[in-house]
């Protein structure tokens, strides 16, 4: 595989990243063992994940800095990648032991920055693995979709055939230096070039005043201070804690549709819900959060694409409001607002636009945006897979996120769907929120609230 310059988006996350912050993207996967009572060994379960990795060249690649950091690292095969330092066994009987330790851990910049962590004897007699890999490689979206090329849609697939693999020379010092040289003379142009480019199209010179506004707008709402609390956006620890719950998705499509939201929406306002009692036991007043939603901007011809392909939008989580229904209602008004007003294309344009900068104020931009004083969490919905899958006949049962925490903030929530399952992770810092299981709990009294109110 060709080496790939990181994208400004996707090396803000190496630029952010600290020894308490982790930009880690996870899951924590269980699966059901063999309907023919004949379980696979870890061995038999590594060796099947190995064999996938031809469908994933980037997984044997790792960080191949440009001298001088004149622009992004590069990706470059890693001749000396060793599968058995990236799938490692665990002999823990409990799913959540294995997930905060392998989430309180650092991925090793020297390596291919993935791990797989493969819990095959858990007390409940499932198989249970915990998968990471860098916010710099995949976003939530990627993420699932390379978690799932160690799937199948059937129980017994066509066993694939060996695949010989020689690693590519990396670039050398000169060649990555020249590389960067060139990456930086290319930005100057593209902004050099940006005026010839509006002459010679007029329209674009009509759609300049309505694109200012829309731009102004997102800005405004982006440096807009959030509040930090001391309830999320202490200063945090390296260790973490992964609480999971989840629930049937048609429990969640029920409200959706006798509201008229969407199923983000919804997401948002049990959230809500779950976080206003936690400053309840803080003894704290409920406040409304800055809370940074992530925006899939993947096309359907990128779908297997690796990097960050995404943008977001803010939107304050009303965790002042007592009323669930008013609290969906709330939310439901300030998403379409923003949808409605482009903030998703306008922010990617922004995100986009960083590439062009040098790389100090590409670091600066990466650190602002990442403060508490950006946002106080961060709420992402990523859709799983449909329909049954299975890794070496076994059946995945469930696969809850796990959404990265930048220095100042505590908690992250995601949702994935699979199948007929809503899978939620609460991400949290265990020193600083080491209730986290509660708010789980809480968000998912908050879900009987709302359904309660629509039946």
């Amino acid at each position: 595989m060709p080496t790939a310059r990181l994208s400004a988006l996707d090396a803000s996350f190496l630029e952010i990243e600290s020894p308490t912050a982790h930009m880690h993207v996870g899951w924590v996967a269980t699966f059901l063992p063999p309907a023919n009572g004949v379980r696979p060994t870890f061995e038999e379960l590594r060796d099947h994940v190995a064999s996938r990795l031809w469908r994933a060249p980037r997984y044997r690649q790792r960080l191949a800095p440009v001298p001088l950091g004149l622009a992004p690292p590069r990706w470059a095969d890693d001749e000396s990648f060793d599968v058995c330092n990236h799938i490692l066994h665990s002999p823990a009987r409990d799913l959540a032991e294995v997930a905060d330790m392998a989430m309180s851990v650092p991925l090793c910049r020297e390596r291919p920055l993935w791990e797989l962590w493969i819990a095959d004897e858990l007390g409940d007699g499932r198989i249970g693995v915990v998968g990471k890999a860098h916010h710099c490689l995949v976003d939530g979206i990627a993420a699932v979709e390379l978690a799932s090329l160690m799937l199948d849609p059937e129980p017994d697939p066509p066993v694939p055939v060996p695949e010989r693999w020689r690693p590519a020379r990396p670039p050398g010092a000169l060649d990555a230096l020249g590389h960067g040289m060139r990456s930086l003379v290319r930005a100057e142009l593209a902004v050099l070039g940006a005026p010839a480019r509006l002459a010679r199209s007029p329209r674009r010179l009509l759609d300049l005043p309505d694109q200012a506004r829309r731009a102004a707008s997102v800005l405004v709402d982006t440096v807009d201070p959030a509040a930090p609390t001391p309830v999320l956006n202490e200063p945090i620890s390296p260790l973490r804690r992964l609480a999971l719950f989840e629930r049937p998705l048609e429990d969640l499509q029920r409200v959706k549709r006798r509201f008229g939201t969407t199923l983000n929406d919804v997401l948002l306002a049990v959230c809500a819900g779950g976080v206003r009692d936690l400053f309840g036991t803080r003894g704290q007043p409920a406040i409304p959060l800055k809370t940074m939603v992530p925006v899939n901007v993947r096309g359907d011809e990128a779908a297997g694409d690796l990097g960050n392909q995404i943008s977001f939008i803010f939107v304050d989580l009303p965790c002042d409001e007592a009323d669930p229904v008013r609290r969906l209602e709330r939310v439901h008004r300030a998403t379409t607002a923003r949808k409605r007003a482009g903030q998703p294309a306008v922010a990617g344009a922004a995100l986009r636009a960083l590439g062009y900068t040098p790389p100090p104020v590409q670091h600066v931009a990466a650190h602002a945006a990442a403060s508490p004083r950006a946002y106080n969490l961060v709420i992402s919905n990523i859709p799983g897979p449909r329909e049954p899958m299975y890794m070496r006949g076994c059946r995945m049962e469930a696969a809850h996120p796990v959404v990265p925490l930048s220095d100042g903030h505590s908690l992250s929530i995601g949702l994935t769907t699979i199948g007929a399952r809503a899978c939620f992770g609460l991400y949290a810092d265990r020193r600083t929120l080491p209730d986290a299981d509660l708010v789980a709990e809480r968000v998912d009294l908050a879900v009987d609230e709302l359904l309660g109110v629509a039946e």
